[in-house]
């Protein structure tokens, strides 16, 4: 079963992420919201350089691990993108972009560490949730709901197979109003 968080859920981690205090509060930010927006797996967030980002362009290359397709996304999301130019004006990343305490590219552990603080703070219930893999389950569901095409959305999420990209139809309810508007559609013509 695909754990994904409802929309009152990201929202309530996001605005915690925003409201913390701690001093790495700007990089946490823009962390988990490209995350989320880029449909990103920690691992691929720690091989993110400064140059992958088209600052005139506001697109973002995003290398895909696991044998996923890489791909461009364009930042068109205002808050997204205010939290990684804040993250960038504040931390100047020479080489890559989110690093560690100790200066290292910051690693899966911590990424799901600060998954779980930050979720534990957000009071979400579901602790089979609080994974950072549980972002791009999330915007793969939100990509579905939003009726987009299937190979638009396997585009976004990087996967090769359409195969990967459908398990996460079963999710949206967009997609199945859209079933039923097609039969009621059918019907009619039928009368």
């Amino acid at each position: 079963m695909i754990k994904y968080f409802t929309n009152s859920e990201l929202k309530k981690l996001f605005k915690t992420i925003e409201n913390s205090e701690g001093k790495n509060q700007v990089r946490d930010e823009a962390i988990f919201k490209i995350g989320y927006y880029c449909a990103l797996r920690a691992s691929e967030i720690s091989i993110i350089n400064i140059e992958d980002y088209n600052s005139p362009r506001n697109e973002l290359y995003c290398k895909r691990l696991k044998g996923s397709n890489n791909n461009t996304i364009k930042i068109i999301d205002k808050d997204i993108l205010r939290a990684l130019k804040r993250h960038i004006r504040n931390n100047n990343p020479e080489s890559v972009m989110f690093i560690s305490q100790k200066k290292n590219p910051i690693s899966r552990k911590t990424l799901d560490y600060l998954m779980k603080k930050y979720c534990s703070i957000a009071q979400i219930k579901d602790i089979s949730k609080w994974h950072f893999h549980t972002l791009k389950h999330t915007r793969a569901v939100d990509l579905g709901n939003s009726g987009l095409d299937l190979k638009d959305i396997q585009y976004w999420l990087g996967h090769k197979e359409v195969s990967n990209t459908e398990i996460y139809f079963q999710f949206t309810s967009q997609q199945q109003e859209n079933m039923y508007n097609k039969i009621v559609k059918n019907i009619s013509k039928l009368s």
